[in-house]
């Protein structure tokens, strides 16, 4: 099966919240969708149920395959400290999420199309990998000839004040320093690791 290219507020409805961001569409339709989506009321998830869906919408946040997510927990398994912790500081480390909390792109799915049309650098070579990961002190530009980019222009424009401690921006150069792997509390992402470890661990 392909990545999921189809409607953002269905999955955030599906979740019961706004995954991918401010969602207007899904602040209007709070409810599962479907065709008795609005009558329907969620029943009472079982473990197995709970744990499964934070898995599939961890999926979905970071835009993972199944092979690719399953890969990464096995890495997290093999290293020292919390599994799920772990888990998450590896998801954060690939190159298109740095691109994305660094603002260069408005999107994961927009910072994965640029490091594969080859517009990022890390430590001044083209890294065309968007699962490539990023370790501590790396430098991640926009290539010269792609700074003029109109998705480029617009993020860095409507970008805000650097929202993430582990990651430093120099707006002059449009580079960033990854400066470390962030701790469970600095990563916002509303997700539950431990129901993840567990599902995978039986």
């Amino acid at each position: 099966m392909g990545r999921y290219t189809g409607s953002k507020t269905k999955i955030a409805r599906r979740f019961g919240e706004p995954i991918y961001g401010p969602d207007k569409n899904f602040e209007r339709r709070k409810y599962p969708p479907g065709l008795h989506g609005r009558s329907r009321k969620r029943r009472k998830q079982s473990v197995y149920g709970m744990q499964l869906n934070e898995k599939q919408k961890a999926k979905f946040i970071y835009g993972l395959y199944e092979r690719q997510f399953r890969n990464f927990f096995k890495k997290a398994q093999r290293m020292k400290g919390k599994t799920g912790e772990i888990l998450l500081q590896l998801l954060e480390s690939r190159l298109d999420n740095v691109v994305y909390r660094l603002g260069i792109a408005p999107s994961r799915p927009a910072a994965r199309q640029l490091v594969s049309h080859k517009h990022i650098l890390v430590n001044g070579k083209i890294v065309n990998i968007p699962s490539y990961l990023v370790s501590e002190g790396d430098i991640i530009a926009v290539r010269e000839k792609s700074k003029t980019l109109e998705v480029v222009q617009d993020s860095i424009k409507s970008k805000r004040a650097n929202k993430y401690p582990w990651l430093e921006w120099d707006e002059n150069l449009l580079a960033g320093k990854f400066l470390y792997r962030p701790t469970r509390e600095e990563i916002p992402e509303n997700i539950n690791e431990l129901l993840i470890v567990e599902l995978y661990s039986k």
